[in-house]
C-alpha cells in the first residue's frame, strides 16, 4: 500500500493547496527528479556520445542508462529497443513514416484513439492511398477482439490501438488483440501513453511491435518520450530523420547508418529530459506499479460512485472499476464542460480537463457529445480527502443550477 503522505510530500507544488486532478493530460513533478535535472546542469552540462572529456562521460553514462531503466521499465530484451522521442506523439510519427507502405495496405486502427493515434493513420491514407479500417467500441467503451479479428486480414499490416483510453480511462486486451494482427501478419503498434505511468507493462507479455509513451505524464519533464521497437522490427522502420550520430559511416559518395537507438536519435538530443525521466522511472518502480494501480483503481472507483449518485450528473466509461483506471469523463446536465472546469479551479482550487481531449471522433461519434466533457484524472498522489472535496464543490454545483 502506497504511504501518499510521504509521497505528497515529494511534490513541491502541491504545498500551494491546490487539488491536481488533471493528470492525464500531464502529471506533477517529484523533487527527485528536478533535483536530477539540475545536477546535470550544474554538474556535468556537455554533450553525449563520442566525447573523450569526463564531463561528456558522465552525461553519456546518464543518457545510456535512461535508455537501459526504460527497458527495465516495460521488460524489454535490450536498451538498443529504447528510442528517445520528443513525446509518445513522436514515436507514433516515426513508425508511421518509417514504414514502407503500399497501395492496398491496410491499417486497423480503433474510435477510442487518441488524435495522435488516429490522424497520422488518415495521412498516410492520402499520401500512399492505404485503406484504414476503424474498430468500434461498445458504449462504455470496451473494445472486444472479436472486432478486430472481423477487421484484420491479410492485407493488413500494422494495427493500431490504445492501451488505455484517455477520455474513458478502460483498458484494451492487447495480448489477445496482438495475437490476432500477428496472425494475420500485421504488426502492431500500442500507444502506452496512459498505461505506462498507472499499470506494469510487460512488452514481451504483450507481444507487441512498437510501444510509445510519455515522460511528462508520468513524473518525467516535458519533451521526453519512448518508443519501443522490438529488435526483430528495428530494420522495418527507416529513420525519418538523420544526420549528425545517426551513421556509423559515411563519405562524399554515401553513408552507413549506425545501429539502435543512436540511428532513430537524430542530432543532440534531450538530454537533462531523458535524464530526468530516467529518475522519474526510478521513482515509480520504488513506489512500485501494482500499488499505484490498486491506489488509484481505489480512488476512481470512490469518485465514479459519487458521481453517479449526483442528480444531474453524467459519467462515461466502464461501470467495472477494475475494467479502467483512474480516469473519470462526466457531464453536469446543463452546463458547459469548461464551464464546469473554470467553477472547479476558482472555487475550489480543482484542476480538471475540460473539452475533447484530442480525441473528437469518440466524443462526437460514439458519445454523440458535441462539446466535450469534463474529465478528472489521478494519480499515486490524490487521497481519497480531494476524491470528497470534489464531489463536494459538484453536489454544490448541481444544487445551486436547480
Amino acid at each position: 500500500m502506497l504511504d501518499v503522505e510521504k509521497i505528497r510530500g515529494d511534490f513541491p507544488i502541491l504545498n500551494s493547496g491546490i487539488v491536481y486532478f488533471d493528470n492525464a493530460a500531464s502529471s506533477l513533478t517529484p523533487e527527485q527528479v528536478i533535483q536530477k535535472m539540475v545536477e546535470f546542469y550544474r554538474e556535468y552540462r556537455a554533450n553525449v556520445e563520442r566525447g573523450v572529456h569526463k564531463l561528456s562521460q558522465k552525461a553519456s553514462r546518464e543518457y545510456e542508462e535512461a535508455h537501459a531503466k526504460a527497458a527495465r521499465l516495460i521488460n524489454a530484451s535490450s536498451s538498443s529497443e529504447i528510442i528517445m522521442t520528443k513525446n509518445a506523439t513522436e514515436g507514433i510519427n516515426l513508425v508511421a513514416n518509417g514504414i514502407n507502405w503500399r497501395k492496398g495496405d491496410t491499417i486497423v486502427t480503433t474510435l477510442m484513439e487518441h488524435h495522435s493515434n488516429f490522424i497520422v493513420w488518415l495521412r498516410l491514407k492520402e499520401r500512399y492511398r492505404v485503406n484504414v479500417r476503424v474498430v468500434k467500441p461498445d458504449e462504455e467503451g470496451n473494445l472486444n477482439p472479436q472486432s478486430f479479428e472481423e477487421a484484420a486480414d491479410e492485407k493488413t499490416k500494422l494495427v493500431a490501438v490504445t492501451h488505455v483510453s484517455n477520455v474513458l480511462g478502460s483498458i484494451t486486451p492487447v495480448k489477445e488483440i496482438s495475437r490476432i494482427a500477428h496472425k494475420v501478419g500485421a504488426q502492431i503498434l500500442i500507444d502506452g501513453a496512459q498505461s505506462a505511468p498507472h499499470i506494469p507493462i510487460d512488452v514481451k507479455e504483450i507481444d507487441c511491435d512498437y510501444f510509445v509513451f510519455s515522460g511528462h505524464k508520468m513524473l518525467g519533464p516535458t519533451g521526453i518520450g519512448i518508443l519501443y521497437i522490438r529488435e526483430d522490427r528495428l530494420d522495418d522502420v527507416k529513420p525519418p530523420f538523420i544526420g549528425g550520430g545517426t551513421i556509423s559511416e559515411g563519405s562524399s559518395k554515401g553513408y552507413k547508418l549506425g545501429g539502435s537507438p543512436t540511428r532513430f536519435e537524430a542530432g543532440t538530443p534531450p538530454i537533462a529530459e531523458a535524464i530526468g525521466l530516467g529518475a522519474a522511472i526510478d521513482y515509480l518502480m520504488k513506489v512500485g506499479l501494482r500499488d499505484v494501480e490498486s491506489h488509484e483503481r481505489r480512488l476512481a472507483e470512490k469518485t465514479c460512485a459519487g458521481l453517479r449518485e449526483i442528480e444531474g450528473v453524467e459519467v462515461y466509461g466502464p461501470r467495472g472499476h477494475l475494467s479502467r483506471v483512474g480516469i473519470i469523463p462526466f457531464n453536469v446536465k446543463g452546463l458547459n464542460p469548461h464551464d464546469v472546469a473554470l467553477m472547479l479551479d476558482s472555487l475550489a482550487n480543482i484542476m480538471v480537463r475540460s473539452g475533447y481531449h484530442c480525441a473528437m471522433p469518440l466524443m462526437k461519434e460514439l458519445l454523440g457529445l458535441e462539446e466535450g466533457s469534463v474529465r478528472a484524472s489521478l494519480y499515486l498522489y490524490n487521497t481519497e480527502s480531494e476524491v470528497e472535496k470534489f464531489l463536494s464543490v459538484i453536489t454544490e454545483l448541481t444544487t445551486t443550477l436547480k
